[in-house]
């Protein structure tokens, strides 16, 4: 299940104190589970807000309560508390959070999709971007739609070749290349504008 180191425990357990309610506990749910935006989500929870179904995993001086939905995407995780001298730091690691890596007997397409969805997608989120899979061919090209800011963007072949096509390489060595069926004259909000050409 999940276990938080002693670090982690003393802080929720001051932080519990400090609010002064009977039976307050801690709450994590999953957030997005089995995506990559996977995310944890923390609250207090008083006796009034649980219902029975949640998993309670008994800390030093509190609960922690743990979403029953929530449980097979946190088994396995860690939770950290890291002491600074400007406060500290909060750590959640949970490998399933985001869903499991595909193993080596999946499809070539399931694992190029599980890469651009946990990497790439993430990176070209910073500039509004996406990309989509349109198929694998059979000489192992992946063939992409780009979307956002990615659509009609002035850089789109350094993303394809420099960043998309090295990752989906590295990642998928059945990938021998990557083709982009976008049509970017069509893009109304690239991130970059393409230069007019003369």
């Amino acid at each position: 299940m999940i276990s938080l180191s002693a670090n982690a425990q003393e802080h929720f357990r001051k932080l519990i104190e400090q609010q002064a309610l009977p039976g307050l506990g801690i709450r994590v749910v999953a957030v997005d589970a089995g995506t990559p935006k996977g995310d944890c989500q923390l609250e207090f929870c008083e006796p009034s807000d649980r219902d029975g179904s949640e998993w309670e995993v008994e800390c030093e001086g509190f609960s922690l309560y743990v979403d029953a939905d929530s449980v097979p995407f946190l088994d396995g995780a860690t939770v950290d508390y890291a002491r600074s001298a400007t406060g500290g730091e909060l750590t959640i690691r949970a490998p399933a959070l985001r869903g499991r890596v595909p193993g080596e007997d999946a499809s070539v397409v399931e694992r190029v999709r599980y890469v651009i969805e946990s990497e790439i997608n993430p990176q070209l989120a910073s500039h509004g971007g996406r990309v989509a899979l349109r198929e694998v061919t059979a000489e192992g090209v992946v063939v992409l739609q780009f979307g956002g800011g990615c659509h009609g963007c002035g850089m789109v072949d350094a993303t394809l070749r420099g960043g998309v096509e090295r990752t989906l390489k590295a990642r998928v060595p059945e990938v021998s290349g990557v083709a982009d069926a976008t049509d970017h004259q069509t893009g109304s909000n690239p991130y970059y504008k393409q230069q007019a050409k003369a």
